[in-house]
């Protein structure tokens, strides 16, 4: 039997569905969520909580600089772990420092805040930090950090609690969407069925359940990825997001704004982190331990197999060994590794409408924590024509 009829059902239970719900709460629509385990265990909760507009490109840097501003007013409310840490771009060497200065130009003109640190004032901030690889470094003390698997859970409660007209369901796998001419009915492994004026499916990285002929040929890629984490370290001071310069050397904004990001050569020990798509991300988790990363291998988007689930020693042994140039870690510190896995397309993100009333939104990839807030709240409007 059917039950009541909703205006939105948002299927996946990660960071890019729960901002269109509460998109969608907040334009006065009841919404269900529907989350296929117990509770949100895939990108969302494996990855740094680093909230980084600084790195984005394009619109996406919009997203995130309205992701900024969204996080803290709920976090006013509510406390879902965000803390106002600031980022810290380190580079390494000329050519870094070069790139980095031209970023700095480019955000001049843009009007983001930001300033530029010499070594000294970086080693004055984390005295932890080996001094012979600071040169020196971009700061965006505005920018945020969260504890992933943390934050959706606290997210997902702040929702209940707010909005008399959000209903969550964990541990409801949606095998079945159709449209009809009164709405879009659901249909769940355990032979239940909703009804919804509309249906947006986030559904990350599974694409096998809900059309997947769709999803044979989208595009799409699945990136693995590799983290270390180490026991609680109290003597170690390491407050902020914390990129170096081999993040320098990969996120979008420095390839997209600085001229000289095309020249930048690549030094010999660089050769075989880039073979493995490693750049060494620091962040401190509220306990003391400090998380490490990361890597990136690719499969295409239905084959996650492929990638195995397996951790590769040697990777975790390349990672240690670069993050030991920049931060003294000792590999008996580390206490866990494991690897994430998203979903990423080279449009950014994957926008399918089945018809006027089931729409897919996936494939964020890396943007998911710092863009999924301020893009949910475009994706609201351009659905419901606000």
């Amino acid at each position: 039997m059917l039950s009541k009829k909703y205006d939105l059902i948002v299927v996946g239970g990660g960071i890019l569905g729960t901002f269109h719900a509460y998109h969608a709460l907040l334009r006065g629509l009841e919404v269900l969520q529907l989350e296929k385990d117990n509770f949100p265990v895939g990108s969302t909760a494996r990855n740094f909580g680093q909230v980084v507009p600084s790195g984005m490109a394009g619109e996406w840097f919009d997203y995130g600089v309205r992701g900024l501003e969204i996080y803290q007013s709920i976090q006013r409310e509510f406390d879902i772990s965000v803390r106002n840490n600031g980022s810290y771009y380190i580079a390494s060497d000329h050519e870094e420092t070069q790139v980095m200065h031209e970023l700095a130009a480019h955000y001049n003109r843009k009007g983001y805040a930001h300033a530029v640190w010499n070594q000294a004032q970086v080693c004055a901030k984390f005295p932890d930090l080996r001094p012979d690889y600071v040169k020196e470094a971009i700061v965006f003390e505005q920018e945020l950090s969260v504890e992933p698997e943390t934050m959706i859970r606290r997210l997902h409660q702040y929702l209940k609690q707010k909005f008399a007209k959000y209903t969550l369901q964990y541990d409801t796998t949606v095998l079945a969407c159709e449209s009809h001419a009164s709405g879009a009915t659901i249909s769940t492994t355990n032979q239940q069925e909703f009804q919804a004026e509309k249906v947006i499916i986030c559904n990350g990285y599974e694409f096998k359940l809900l059309y997947r002929d769709l999803f044979d040929d989208s595009g799409l890629q699945i990136s693995k990825l590799q983290m270390l984490r180490t026991q609680p370290l109290p003597h170690i001071k390491l407050p902020g997001n914390i990129l170096t310069g081999l993040t320098i050397r990969r996120y979008e904004s420095f390839e997209a704004y600085c001229p000289s990001f095309q020249q930048l050569s690549i030094p010999e020990h660089y050769e075989e982190l880039k073979k493995w798509g490693i750049h060494i991300l620091f962040k401190q988790a509220l306990d003391g331990s400090i998380i490490i990363g990361d890597s990136h291998e690719y499969a295409l988007g239905t084959q996650l197999e492929e990638l195995g689930f397996s951790i590769s020693t040697h990777i975790n042994q390349l990672m240690l060994e670069e993050a030991n140039r920049i931060l003294p870690i000792d590999p008996r510190q580390i206490a866990t590794s494991w690897a994430g896995f998203y979903a990423q397309h080279q449009d950014h993100i994957v926008e399918k409408d089945i018809d006027n009333r089931i729409h897919i939104r996936t494939g964020i990839g890396g943007k998911g924590m710092t863009a999924s807030a301020g893009y949910a709240e475009q994706s609201i409007a351009n659905l419901y024509n606000i």
